[in-house]
């Protein structure tokens, strides 16, 4: 097909979001110790916001307990504050530079909050699907109107592009389902 139309491109964009979706939901706790929980948190140091593991190594040693041992000693309350300010339900127990976070056991209420939560992520994520969807198929219209692809082709990579989309919004869907599943498993 000639013009500038790539289905490879619209597909990667919307695996793009599918990423960002998982990358979330990594993020959201359910009870057991993840060290994604903590890739969210950013840490004033040095004058500046960074990522947590920029200035500090994360670990699980339990199945109920995260670790997050500070390289600079300097830099622990900082640390602290970031963890403390990213609303996780996290109280890191300081001990010299290894900030110890037990995960507390969900309650009913903080289980259905994640799963709105994670409906809420999955729906920006649907969003975002669509807009690549949107314009492919406003691309494909203009194909056409210029002269570039014939009805037929557009009708063709249209319908290709549904079938696309139709396919990431169920792999969204099933993704959805997984999270809500892990975050209602007690």
């Amino acid at each position: 097909m000639s013009g500038n139309f790539d289905l490879n491109d619209l597909e990667k964009r919307m695996r793009g979001a599918l990423d960002v979706l998982k990358r979330d939901f990594s993020g959201l706790r359910t009870g057991r110790a993840s060290t994604h929980l903590l890739d969210p948190i950013q840490v004033t140091v040095y004058g500046a916001k960074m990522p947590l593991s920029q200035v500090a190594t994360v670990s699980v040693p339990e199945s109920r307990t995260i670790s997050v041992q500070v390289w600079d000693r300097t830099n622990v309350s900082a640390v602290e504050k970031g963890i403390r300010e990213a609303n996780l339900g996290l109280n890191p127990i300081i001990d010299g530079t290894l900030l110890r976070l037990p995960i507390p056991p969900l309650t009913a209420d903080r289980r259905n909050e994640l799963a709105k939560l994670a409906h809420k992520y999955a729906e920006s994520c649907r969003v975002a699907v669509r807009n690549v969807r949107r314009e492919g198929m406003d691309l494909l219209k203009k194909l056409e109107k210029d002269g570039k692809i014939s009805e037929d082709d557009q009708r063709k990579s249209s319908t290709k592009v549904q079938e696309l989309t139709d396919r990431l919004i169920k792999d969204i869907d099933e993704t959805l389902a997984t999270k809500e599943v892990e975050i209602h498993k007690v």
